[in-house]
C-alpha cells in the first residue's frame, strides 16, 4: 500500500497546464476508504481548487467498488462596482465533474481488472494501437489490487 502523496497532471489544454494536486487526507468511514487530493494555488479560495477524490468500499457481496472523482471548478467573471465602490469577490460558477467507477469482483484477478482497466483508457484516450499496460500509481493500485493510499 502506496503513501498518499502529490499528484502531478496536465490538463490537455491548448496550453496544457500542470496541476499539483497535494494529498489532502485518507479517512476510513465504515466500510470505505476516501482518499482526497486538491490543487493549492494561494491566490484561488478552496472551494475553486481542482480536485480529486478516489473511493474504495466493500459491498455486503464481496464487490470492491472503486470510484475516481474529479472536478474542475470555474469561477463565475467579476463585473462592475456598486454605488459605494464595492465588487464583490467571484465564486465558483459549476464544477466541470468526472466520475469512473469500477466493480471488482471476489473472483476477479489483478491481471484482468488490469485488462478492462486499460481497454477503458485506451477507449477515453482513442488509443487504437498496442500500448503497454499502465500498472503504476495510486489509480493502478486502486483499479488492479483495490488498494488504497494510507
Amino acid at each position: 500500500m502506496a503513501q498518499i502523496a502529490d499528484i502531478v497532471v496536465f490538463d490537455g489544454a491548448a496550453s496544457p497546464v500542470s496541476h499539483t494536486l497535494v494529498a489532502e487526507s485518507v479517512t476510513r468511514t465504515g466500510s470505505a476508504i476516501v482518499a482526497t487530493w486538491r490543487e493549492k494555488l494561494a491566490t484561488v479560495p478552496d472551494e475553486a481548487q481542482v480536485y480529486a477524490v478516489l473511493r474504495i468500499e466493500t459491498l455486503k457481496s464481496g464487490v470492491r467498488v472503486v470510484s475516481f472523482e474529479t472536478g474542475v471548478p470555474v469561477m463565475e467573471s467579476i463585473s462592475g462596482q456598486n454605488a459605494s465602490g464595492y465588487t464583490a469577490p467571484p465564486k465558483v460558477a459549476y464544477i466541470d465533474k468526472d466520475v469512473h467507477v469500477k466493480y471488482l469482483h471476489p473472483r476477479s484477478t489483478p491481471l484482468s481488472r488490469q485488462i478492462s482497466a486499460q481497454i477503458s483508457r485506451n477507449l477515453l484516450n482513442n488509443v487504437a494501437v498496442t500500448t503497454p499496460a499502465v500498472t503504476a500509481g495510486v489509480l493502478a493500485d486502486a483499479l488492479h489490487k483495490a488498494l488504497s493510499p494510507t
